[in-house]
């Protein structure tokens, strides 16, 4: 669908793309159809967040990447969706992604196929621009629906709160600085955040524009918008940077990102920030009128923070998860194989040849590995139940291939998820072990 076309929905709806002559009414319908359950207020924060997509200079996105539904007998934006381009890598291998956000329908509308509709556009946009896979944060269940499993981990972490606050000695100065970040900053920022990514399996890639777009292009309400900060000597060396949230979550006041260049001691820096993120707080808490509770580290799963601060942050939020839809999975596999590859090589299966067909009962894949590479992945399919290797139900090999489970965890929780051989289960795990990921993602 191009941005002349639209499509006849019947009962006097159209779905087409927005023009910039839509912006407004995308805020108004946003704020709305976004408030907070039995809320009277607007989401104002979602309202902001739309406007800046819709009128704002963003590196990947501009208004012409909204779908709505429009009632042609009122004028009025029924329901919207939009696809926010990006790039993430896969062990440090590069793909394009797409994101549909802010999904929302009127409640008047809703159980008729609008979203599906939308989605179905959206998925077009997505492989004409080459995008390898697509993801999507949201409400429990509803995504699967569209061809999405819950895959990836997103968000989780620590927290602390003020008893486990670390103080500084009597006539003892802080040690590290914090500051606002600067444009001078960006490049500093950048390479550090490279190298922290390559503890993940999964990660956000930015370039300049998205540093900068991160920095000062968003308005000051909007949603997603977290504040950068440097932490540097007192001599004034740079040695790291963080974000943390403009507001309480939940009484808390955390960062979402974190990370120090290399050779710099976690435990040293670490109380610094801590006591920043508390001061923020309580500021924050007086301006919201409301208690400040607790610092937070929402890094996912593993981060070095965590090994030196275990006493300072007693409570664990287990992450939530990212909504994953890989339209064409074997050519997602031959594009990571060198990660594949790479696993294989150090593992006790080095050099290994043969074939693993792997069922998912109505479809499956066939591996093709030749000394240690993998040279073929094509589609197969299995004519009953036990044909092939191993199986996995639905999507749910996708929660192994995003190291999001381990084998032997989808063999416990689906009974039909099952490898037959020694050889298989052995393979599987090598080429598929669990690992952490942090999307920081771009909205």
């Amino acid at each position: 669908m191009n941005s002349k076309e639209q499509v006849i929905l019947g009962n006097g709806l159209i779905l087409r793309r927005a023009t910039a002559a839509d912006a407004e009414l995308l805020v108004a319908f946003n704020g709305d159809v976004h408030r907070d359950p039995g809320s009277e207020e607007l989401a104002e924060t979602v309202a902001a967040l739309t406007r800046d997509l819709a009128e704002r200079s963003h590196p990947t996105f501009n208004v012409a990447d909204f779908t709505l539904v429009e009632d042609t007998d009122t004028g009025a934006i029924v329901s919207s969706a939009n696809l926010i381009s990006q790039t993430w890598s896969y062990g440090g291998i590069e793909f394009g992604v797409g994101r549909p956000e802010l999904v929302g329908t009127h409640p008047d509308y809703r159980r008729r196929g609008l979203v599906r509709a939308q989605f179905e556009v959206i998925h077009e946009w997505s492989a004409e621009r080459g995008e390898k896979l697509q993801a999507i944060s949201g409400i429990p269940w509803f995504y699967r629906q569209f061809g999405y499993e819950m895959a990836l981990e997103m968000g989780g972490g620590r927290v602390g709160y003020k008893p486990q606050l670390p103080k500084l000695k009597e006539g003892e100065e802080e040690p590290f600085r914090v500051r606002l970040a600067t444009e001078a900053d960006l490049d500093f920022m950048s390479h550090v955040y490279e190298q922290g990514n390559e503890r993940y399996l999964v990660a956000c890639v930015r370039d300049e524009a998205l540093w900068r777009y991160e920095l000062n292009g968003r308005s000051e309400k909007n949603e997603d918008r977290q504040e950068l900060r440097l932490v540097e000597t007192v001599e004034g060396e740079r040695v790291g940077f963080f974000t943390h949230w403009t507001g309480l979550w939940k009484q808390r006041m955390g960062t979402s990102l974190y990370e120090l260049k290399p050779g710099l001691s976690w435990l040293a820096v670490t109380p610094t920030v801590i006591r920043y993120l508390w001061a923020t707080g309580e500021e924050c808490a007086k301006r919201e009128k409301q208690e400040m509770g607790a610092f937070a580290f929402w890094l996912g799963t593993e981060h070095p923070v965590y090994q030196v601060m275990h006493s300072r942050l007693p409570h664990t939020q287990k992450p939530y998860a990212w909504y994953v839809r890989v339209p064409d999975l074997p050519d997602f596999l031959r594009h990571v194989a060198p990660v594949l590859e790479r696993r294989l090589t150090g593992s006790a299966l080095v050099g290994h040849s043969g074939e693993l067909k792997v069922s998912f009962y109505r479809d499956g894949l066939r591996l093709v590995f030749a000394q240690g590479r993998l040279t073929d992945v094509e589609p197969w399919e299995p004519t009953q139940a036990d044909d092939g290797a191993a199986a996995f139900p639905d999507r749910t090999f996708l929660q192994l291939l995003f190291g999001h489970r381990t084998l032997e965890e989808l063999d416990y929780a689906f009974t039909d998820c099952w490898a037959g051989s020694d050889e298989a289960r052995a393979l599987l795990k090598i080429l598929f072990p669990k690992q952490p990921s942090h999307v920081w993602p771009v909205v």
